[in-house]
């Protein structure tokens, strides 16, 4: 068991030096090189006399440079605020009003200047990281302290930056490294998520505290599809961590199976739905490899529930469930009152355990709201809908903010996806609203990736789809009325479908 993160990751550089800690497209860095950088930085920071405890900002890319700033950071302290390089420069403004940090740190090169926040730039980061020190970590980030803050990414206001302490951090990275997913001892992992998404903590934690190897794929080669499927295979993975989006987009590679990635032996899903296809396909091109889908709001670290989805799993859940919960948690559903519901009845997911934030950083009005007091302890309402089954699993409903009326009847919009991403002429789709000048729903329209077919015309393989939705268990009132016909859906820079865009695009 893992009980301090920053102790996990120095044991590997004081029993094994040059262990491989990251692969950059063959650009390797080992444990000595990250215990080294990150105790320059920390020595540097303490000289600066920063606040205790105030938080740092760290702007960069898919580079081990960016991990070896986030543990000298903790090493000295603070907590640490990752921004990806692909994020707008609004948003990074924004979150330096919010999270008033004590300073910043430019692993790559600002694209703005922030106030009066003071900033390592990243010329002099490099010769920070070039002196040898001798450093004695008296004064780590620790207990509840805050580890790291990650902002999600606002869909209504101004983003949230969700507080994770060391205690909650530990209580995720224990559960990964346990018997529920049995991952490789020395893991060769996929650092494709950017560190400014909690999905990537999903590869470093368990990874970094168990003496494996970061596998980085940076966004310049997943932008392009042929850098991508010829790089793929020259990574040697045995872990895979990513949204379903990202492996869809692989599985477009008919090479994308066992037989060219030998040792792929685990695939991690977790920040959006799984679908039944996907997973169906996946085991198809990989039948030895185990998948796990997970789930949980960023707001609990990362995830707090899994399940294996085995060949039985797939016979018995048309769509699949998000698995159960981990020992240290608890899930409750509740009705709109919350009120405790049975077994077998929707309502909304409430979550409570160790690896719950203690909420937004400088923003205690959201706090409040979503952060409740019940039965003498503090739950997190996750606005997620979902089921509780007899045996424990949980199966998810979708948002309870992704729920429309059209023509009187309530949809859930992750429902409609679901029997869309089951039909057989469909690769990829998405359902979205169309609103009319008084803001309600005047129409449901889907985007769609379609498979390989021998239709004549749009309209064939469209009245095609239609009768297969209405020969299945859709209700016709779900069937999109208008089917719009893409070679690729906008992707977030999370590597998620970008259903906002889309939503943008069909209302502009």
């Amino acid at each position: 068991m893992i009980r301090d993160m920053i102790t996990a990751m120095d044991h590997w550089a004081l029993q094994d030096p040059e262990r491989l800690a990251y692969d950059d497209l063959g650009h390797t860095n080992t444990y000595g090189d990250l215990k080294q950088r990150s105790d320059a930085l920390a020595a540097h920071l303490d000289k600066m006399n920063l606040p205790a405890h105030a938080p740092i900002m760290v702007y960069g890319g898919q580079t081990f440079n960016m991990m070896a700033t986030f543990l000298g950071i903790v090493k000295s302290g603070h907590a640490y605020v990752p921004i990806d390089t692909h994020s707008p420069v609004e948003r990074l403004t924004t979150i330096n009003d919010i999270a008033q940090p004590a300073a910043a740190i430019a692993v790559n090169d600002l694209p703005t200047t922030l106030g009066a926040t003071p900033v390592i730039d990243a010329e002099t980061l490099n010769t920070i990281f070039d002196q040898h020190v001798d450093y004695q970590v008296t004064h780590p980030v620790s207990g509840d302290d805050t580890y790291y803050i990650i902002f999600t990414s606002g869909t209504t206001g101004k983003p949230k930056g969700v507080q994770i302490s060391h205690t909650n951090l530990l209580s995720y990275v224990n559960w990964m490294l346990s018997d529920d997913f049995k991952l490789p001892q020395t893991p060769r992992t996929l650092s494709q998520a950017p560190y400014s998404f909690d999905l990537s903590v999903m590869d470093w934690g368990p990874t970094l505290a168990s003496g494996g190897t970061l596998v980085a794929l940076p966004k310049q080669v997943t932008d392009n599809f042929k850098d991508l499927f010829a790089t793929l295979p020259t990574l040697q993975l045995n872990v895979w961590v990513s949204t379903p989006s990202f492996v869809d987009i692989c599985l477009m590679e008919p090479t994308f199976d066992a037989s060219h990635y030998p040792n792929l032996s685990r695939f991690l899903f977790c920040g959006e739905e799984l679908t039944h296809a996907t997973a169906a396909t996946l085991h198809q091109r990989f039948p030895q490899a185990r998948i796990f889908n997970t789930y949980g709001p960023t707001e609990t670290t990362v995830a707090v529930t899994q399940v294996e989805i085995t060949e039985r799993v797939l016979a018995d859940y048309p769509r699949l469930p998000i698995g159960y919960v981990k020992d240290d948690t608890h899930i409750t559903v509740v009705d709109e009152h919350l009120h405790p519901l049975p077994a077998g009845t929707e309502g909304e997911l409430l979550i409570s355990g160790p690896s719950m934030s203690k909420g937004y950083l400088n923003n205690p009005d959201k706090t409040k709201k979503a952060f409740i007091k019940m039965a003498g302890q503090t739950v997190y309402r996750s606005g997620d809908l979902g089921v509780q089954l007899d045996n424990g699993l949980i199966m998810y409903r979708g948002r309870t903010d992704f729920q429309i009326k059209l023509h009187g009847y309530r949809i859930e919009l992750e429902e409609v996806n679901h029997y869309l991403s089951q039909e057989d002429h469909i690769q990829v789709g998405v359902a979205v609203p169309r609103y009319d000048r008084n803001h309600k729903v005047s129409q449901l329209i889907a985007w769609i990736v379609p498979a390989t077919h021998d239709f004549a015309s749009e309209l064939d393989l469209t009245k095609a789809i239609k009768e297969n939705l209405q020969g299945g268990d859709m209700m016709s009132y779900m069937i999109p009325q208008r089917f719009v016909y893409k070679e690729s859906l906008p992707m977030t820079p999370n590597g998620k479908v970008d259903i906002k865009s889309i939503i943008a695009e069909v209302n502009h």
